[in-house]
């Protein structure tokens, strides 16, 4: 059987996109729905997911795919291939690329609300799933119950990280299990209105929720002026 060009790239290579960014200017990812608009950025704390990210979305792969699960105060999560020309009720979310992604856990980046994460299977080494990814929700958090995350977690939260899940929120339950590598810079708001969507037993919506991603080199100080993010 023929691999798909992609993994060929990926074994090659030993990843999927060798471009070197430029160091004044940052991929800005621009992620449209019917439920308007989310800006992102990807961290360079987590290379190989953000070279990935940056490739399918230069491929246009993500066009046209659905966001196929939905849970309120918990996540949005989409880049199921097989979703493109999915039937009405159909399962989703076992579509993959053909490879995975070797985790990359990067303690300063957790699930806050607005954390743009890789999706993965139960394997044990927690690798990601090479197209598949979710948008954070959450909800917020008191200091009861982020007590008993880290008693769970085994690992103390800095004070940075306590503040943003009590103020702004997110799924600290997560944390140390699913590599986090960006995050949306604008339009926190379109997560909100896409995870309280009507869903069927499966959590898929029942309206589809299709997405258009593309993504630009902008310089670093205009991402700042125009979105407020600090570099």
């Amino acid at each position: 059987m023929r691999k798909p060009l992609l993994l060929l790239l990926f074994l090659i290579t030993g990843s999927v996109w060798a471009g070197k960014p430029p160091k004044k200017k940052d991929y800005l990812v621009t992620l449209t729905t019917d439920f308007g608009i989310m800006r992102l950025i990807l961290y360079n704390q987590t290379p190989k997911h953000r070279e990935n990210f940056i490739r399918l979305t230069e491929q246009k792969f993500y066009d046209g795919l659905l966001f196929h699960r939905i849970i309120q105060n918990f996540m949005i999560q989409g880049g199921d291939p097989n979703s493109r020309a999915a039937v009405a009720d159909q399962p989703l979310g076992n579509g993959d690329v053909g490879y995975k992604i070797p985790a990359e856990f990067v303690p300063e980046l957790y699930h806050k609300k607005g954390a743009l994460a890789a999706a993965r299977d139960n394997n044990p080494e927690k690798a990601s799933s090479g197209c598949q990814f979710y948008i954070v929700q959450g909800r917020v958090w008191d200091d009861e119950g982020l007590k008993r995350q880290m008693d769970r977690s085994g690992r103390p939260f800095t004070e940075s990280q306590i503040q943003t899940y009590k103020t702004l929120g997110g799924s600290p339950h997560l944390d140390g299990n699913y590599t986090v590598f960006g995050e949306v810079i604008d339009g926190l708001a379109v997560i909100d209105s896409i995870a309280g969507r009507p869903r069927n037993p499966l959590d898929r919506p029942e309206k589809d929720i299709r997405m258009t991603v593309s993504g630009e080199w902008v310089k670093k100080k205009k991402i700042t002026k125009q979105f407020g993010f600090n570099y």
